[in-house]
């Protein structure tokens, strides 16, 4: 109850700074925004392509951006921990009772609220530009709790390196280096049955890719829920292996002090 208890002090505190600089979700969004209206106006006779399994390419891709844009968003979440390293705020809460894994979960709980708002953002987008969700209401809400999901994995997974790394510039180029390369050698843009041999193998061991199959199953009903409970228990699986991996470096920085 402890732990719980300083994880909602925690969680208000980084939704208080969120508050008051509320241009940073806007800001994330620019890209994936460029992404879903070019990418699907540019690539719109991809859909044309016979054994496709979509009429609308932007139906097809709408729920890999938002995926996407979880994934974007929670890949920076490391760089405020390092500022609070820099600043020595760290280091005064961890002097403090305050539950190790509260520092952690509070901020990945912020990360969650703030995906949320952007993948019911980028929904609202997508509705506007011509896509449709055949499942619905709740089919919306699985994929926006899917996009909660990959964002938390690479969300505590941003905050392991930050405490690793301790330096922006290594943290920049880390994660600019996983990015791209999750984000190409999954179906965000493609269907799995076009993709290179190769590179549909490397798919089946990317996060990012069980998040895109969960995320379409769940949006527009291809494979069912059998889909969404198997990918996201994988995606539960990685979670539990990132947030080992945080509380571990967390207790190599504490060692260090």
């Amino acid at each position: 109850m402890t732990a719980l208890r300083h994880t909602r002090y925690m969680t208000a505190t980084h939704l208080l700074q969120l508050w008051r600089q509320p241009w940073w979700i806007a800001v994330t969004l620019v890209q994936p925004v460029i992404w879903l209206l070019l990418f699907g106006s540019l690539f719109q006779v991809v859909a044309d392509i016979p054994g496709f399994g979509s009429e609308s390419y932007i139906e097809y891709l709408a729920p890999g951006i938002v995926v996407m844009t979880a994934f974007f968003s929670a890949g920076w979440s490391g760089m405020p921990v390092i500022e609070d390293l820099d600043r020595g705020v760290t280091d005064r809460l961890l002097v403090t009772p305050i539950s190790r894994r509260a520092l952690i979960a509070g901020r990945v709980a912020q990360n969650s609220v703030t995906i949320a708002i952007q993948s019911f953002i980028v929904v609202g987008i997508a509705l506007a530009a011509g896509a449709g969700f055949p499942n619905g209401v709740p089919g919306v809400l699985a994929l926006v709790g899917v996009a909660v999901l990959i964002g938390a994995c690479f969300g505590t997974l941003s905050i392991g390196l930050g405490l690793t790394a301790r330096k922006e510039e290594t943290l920049i180029a880390t994660v600019t280096f996983l990015q791209l390369p999750l984000s190409f050698l999954s179906s965000t843009f493609i269907q799995p049955s076009l993709m290179p041999d190769w590179m549909r193998t490397v798919s089946h061991f990317n996060p990012l890719e069980w998040a895109v199959e969960a995320a379409r199953a769940a949006a527009l009903g291809q494979g069912g829920w059998d889909v969404v409970v198997t990918r996201g228990g994988l995606l539960l699986g990685f979670l539990a292996l990132c947030t080992w991996f945080a509380l571990r470096a967390q207790e190599r920085y504490q060692r260090s002090l």
